[in-house]
């Protein structure tokens, strides 16, 4: 049975809505024209999101039967997407409580439906010899399954998307790593699904016939191998093959602790993930599909799920904020290890002129102007790129004035443009990563000038975490070089505002 053509509007409760999947379920409900509340022990946490003018929020916690009481009143369909993972010894009985509590609540509320998203656990295996990461989600979906509310209790692996810590662990080791000594973890054969995909179940889920309680696999359509996963990432960012050499020697603590050392995923959530990862998870139903039509165009296969995950956009650093962004997209709100790596060089500095005065100076950056600091740095920079078939200094730029977007600027693209407030370059040079530099104009809270800086960039493998430790100890040079001579450029010609210091113009 397919879903109904015309679905009705429901209250919906999205408990971890500061989480990863919490975050992107909410828009993905609202879009589908529920209702949508959220409960957070910190609300403010919700503050930033784009859709928080459109849901409501509920102050508590899911082991606090009061305000679970409170946030569950008049809900048709509650959304139990927290965990403890990484939260100490005592997780499990947290998980338990949590649970336990939530079930009672959401049954006195008089609530339709429990959606609960757990792990995939392989079929066989005693729950008492699974991992205790594995062992708390099964018996957190048994709690709900028997709490009289008809629950829906969905099995996932690994899921594909910017931001989730699996997908974020397989990231960084391959990015990291051209050569891997890994755990044999990494021939288990596993079924991961695209965040996308996983989203539309969830919201399908609310409209489940009232008589379902159940567990349902889901996964993509492909059923690869962790190291087949590593090496299709390697393909898709545009790294050389990775060399991987399993040894069986790693228990799975070591592993945790070189996964910790390796990536920037903390060794309090790697250890659930890779003692997980010695099963064999692969759906062995798809009866989800019987109730839920799959997405348009069905589910994504891992390339094109890695693909979508990969790609990084809103000019380097976050995602623009849209109302409406790709799920697989990496999110403000996001932990910092995720979205991949990004380094950054910032710089700001309060300028004695009108900020007409510097953004002239500013947008006349580049060509015959140069970059105001390191004539030499950036030169040989430019030859460098020459030599090594890019394309240099030589493109100048197209007016000595103005710029348009679009326009090419020596070895830079102009990409974003808002004339007297931000100027935002790409590189074109030759470079094993993706590198931005952003050069903006405003006032601070006192009405001054202010001039700000910042120059990101997005190593690719290892070559380029190397390359940008090799020119960092430069950055002051160049970058602050920069900062103070366009400053200077800006005062020269504009009168000096009572009680600022004029800016030095030596580098």
């Amino acid at each position: 049975m397919g879903q109904a053509e015309a679905e009705p509007r429901l209250r919906c409760l999205v408990t971890g809505a500061t989480g990863y999947l919490g975050g992107r379920l909410v828009p993905e409900l609202l879009a589908a024209g529920h209702s949508v509340r959220c409960l957070a022990r910190n609300p403010a946490k919700l503050g930033g999101r784009p859709w928080a003018g459109r849901v409501s929020v509920a102050r508590g916690d899911v082991t606090d039967g009061d305000s679970l009481a409170e946030a569950l009143r008049d809900i048709d369909v509650a959304y139990y997407l927290v965990h403890a993972l990484g939260g100490g010894s005592d997780f499990a009985e947290t998980d338990r409580l949590a649970a336990r509590t939530f079930g009672e609540r959401a049954r006195a509320a008089g609530v339709r439906r429990i959606v609960y998203l757990g792990a995939l656990t392989p079929p066989g295996v005693p729950e008492d010899e699974l991992s205790p990461h594995l062992r708390s989600r099964a018996e957190v979906g048994r709690i709900l399954l028997s709490s009289g509310v008809p629950t829906a209790v969905l099995g996932a692996a690994v899921i594909i998307g910017s931001g989730s810590a699996s997908f974020e662990m397989l990231r960084h080791l391959t990015e990291r790593l051209p050569v891997m000594t890994t755990p044999a973890w990494v021939r288990t054969k596993v079924q991961p699904i695209a965040v996308r995909d996983a989203l539309h179940l969830l919201v399908g889920c609310a409209q489940l016939p009232e008589h379902i309680n159940r567990r349902f696999d889901i996964g993509g359509p492909d059923v690869l191998t962790y190291q087949d996963m590593m090496r299709r990432y390697a393909l898709h960012a545009g790294l050389p093959r990775r060399v991987i050499l399993p040894v069986r020697v790693l228990s799975p603590g070591l592993s945790s602790l070189w996964v910790g050392l390796v990536t920037p995923v903390p060794s309090r959530l790697a250890r659930p993930l890779v003692e997980s990862l010695r099963y064999e998870v692969v759906c062995h139903e798809q009866d989800i599909t019987c109730y839920v039509l799959p997405p348009p165009g069905g589910f994504l296969g891992i390339d094109l799920a890695l693909r979508r995950a990969i790609r990084r956009v809103g000019g380097g650093e976050t995602v623009a904020p849209a109302e409406r962004v790709a799920p697989s997209d990496p999110l403000p709100s996001d932990p910092p290890w995720a979205g991949g790596s990004l380094y950054a060089d910032r710089r700001e500095r309060v300028v004695n002129a009108p900020p007409d005065a510097l953004w002239r100076v500013v947008e006349g950056i580049g060509g015959q102007n140069g970059w105001y600091s390191s004539p030499l740095a950036w030169a040989v920079r430019g030859w460098l790129d020459s030599l090594l078939g890019g394309v240099g200094l030589r493109r100048g730029r197209a007016d000595p004035v103005r710029l348009r977007l679009g326009d090419a600027l020596d070895f830079w693209r102009v990409v974003a443009l808002e004339r007297g407030s931000l100027l935002r370059l790409r590189a074109e040079m030759r470079l094993p990563g993706d590198a931005w530099l952003e050069l903006g104009v405003g006032r601070d809270a006192a009405g001054r000038t202010v001039y700000r800086q910042r120059a990101l960039y997005h190593p690719r493998g290892l070559a380029g975490h190397l390359y940008w430790w090799a020119v960092a100890p430069f950055h002051a040079w160049v970058f602050g070089g920069m900062v103070r001579k366009i400053s200077a450029r800006a005062e020269a010609g504009a009168p000096a505002h009572p009680g600022v210091r004029p800016a030095s113009a030596h580098p």
